[in-house]
Parts: C-alpha cells; sequence; structure tokens
C-alpha cells in the first residue's frame, strides 16, 4: 500500500499547443517572485506610512497588496499549467526577483515613489512576458501577462499622483 503523503511533486509534460514551457514556466516564476517581493514591501509601507497622505496610502497600498498577493496563486498555478514546479523555497524568490530594498526610512513620497519605481519594473517584465507567449502559442499566459500590467500600470499611476501631493 502506497503512502498518499509520501508523493513528491514533480513536474509533468503537458501538451497543449504551447511551445517550449520551461521559458514561459521561468518568465511566469521571475514575475511571481517580484510579486511576493514588491506584497512584502508595500505591506510594509502600508503598516509605516505616516503624515498626511497617511489615510489615502494606508487604504491604497492594502488594495494593492491584497490584490497581488492573489495574483501570486494565479502566477504559480499558470506554472503548474504548464508543468512546471512553482518556487518552493524563500530564496528561489529572491534569487528570481528584481525588487530591490530600499535603504533607510522613507517619507510616504519616497514610499510611494519607490513603489512607483517597482510597479513599473514588474509590468516591464510582463509585458516581456507576453511578448514571448504570444510567440509561443500560450494565450492563457498573454492573457494573463496583458492583465497583471494592467493593474500594476495602474498601480504606479495612482502611487505617482500621491506622491505629487
Amino acid at each position: 500500500m502506497t503512502d498518499s503523503l509520501s508523493t513528491t511533486p514533480s513536474a509533468d509534460s503537458v501538451e497543449t499547443g504551447v511551445r517550449d514551457t520551461a521559458a514561459i514556466a521561468k518568465g511566469l516564476t521571475n514575475v511571481l517572485a517580484d510579486t511576493y517581493r514588491l506584497v512584502f514591501k508595500t505591506h510594509a509601507y502600508h503598516w509605516n506610512v505616516e503624515g498626511p497622505a497617511f489615510y489615502s496610502m494606508h487604504k491604497l497600498t492594502e488594495e494593492q497588496y491584497e490584490n497581488m498577493f492573489a495574483a501570486a496563486d494565479e502566477l504559480a498555478e499558470r506554472v503548474r499549467a504548464l508543468g512546471h514546479l512553482a518556487p518552493s523555497r524563500m530564496q528561489d524568490i529572491l534569487d528570481c526577483s528584481r525588487i530591490e530594498d530600499a535603504e533607510g526610512d522613507l517619507s510616504a513620497r519616497e514610499m510611494a515613489e519607490d513603489l512607483v519605481a517597482s510597479h513599473e519594473r514588474i509590468a516591464h517584465r510582463l509585458h516581456a512576458l507576453a511578448e514571448m507567449a504570444a510567440d509561443r502559442r500560450d494565450i492563457v499566459t498573454e492573457d494573463l501577462a496583458t492583465a497583471r500590467s494592467a493593474f500594476h500600470e495602474q498601480a504606479a499611476w495612482m502611487l505617482r499622483a500621491i506622491a505629487k501631493s
């Protein structure tokens, strides 16, 4: 009798017509890593923002980190649907992410500007992922990358507007 709890996750061969699933899964993993890093950064700023922009930044960052946390699940599940394993170690997230931590204590304006730069960086990666997915006949990932890019572009716009106050 086999112990059902001893099953180890493994990659699978998926035959849906998508070409080069490994490259797409790597792109999704990179975006997933960036998303996780930005969830933490956004949450930390949410906790620590002060001053006249407190309420607007506090509410906006809460909406944003909740959206990104849900998106992380969607990104990881897409990696699995392509037959690959999602990252399972924090070091994998850190190694794949391009999102940087800010140095020192930041003002509300500096927090907003730092978040803008991070959202724009992820949007850039998502644009590249959408193009790669289209080239490899993966309309599902292309649609996911397009939708996520729209979120990050809007988030950057809203934070830029707050930074001007």
